[in-house]
């Protein structure tokens, strides 16, 4: 990959709290994820929050951002955490994962 084309790409990684389970958060994740065709994970953590890895254009991941802030109807996000990390290129599709 040209090095270009590389320093667009990122990785987020995000932690949404608040009532975001139970409310179809992974699977709307994962349909706003492959429209925006981005790779990675959403799963469900044990204390009730949603965790998500994706990777992709810097433009798109914060567009995944923006979507992540609001999710699906029926959720409340009451918070989100989030970290940029470089791209590892490990995923060839964004999947709805579990613990």
């Amino acid at each position: 990959m040209p090095e270009s084309e590389h320093s667009t790409h990122a990785r987020l990684h995000a932690v949404i709290s608040g009532h975001v389970q139970g409310v179809g958060f992974r699977f709307f994740t994962r349909e706003q994820a492959r429209c925006l065709l981005l790779s990675g994970w959403v799963r469900n953590l044990p204390d009730g929050s949603v965790e998500v890895t994706a990777e992709g254009p810097r433009a798109d991941l914060e567009q995944l951002l923006d979507i992540l802030h609001r999710g699906p109807t029926g959720a409340r996000v009451r918070d989100l955490r989030f970290t940029w990390q470089p791209p590892t290129s490990e995923f060839t599709d964004f999947r709805v994962g579990s613990i």
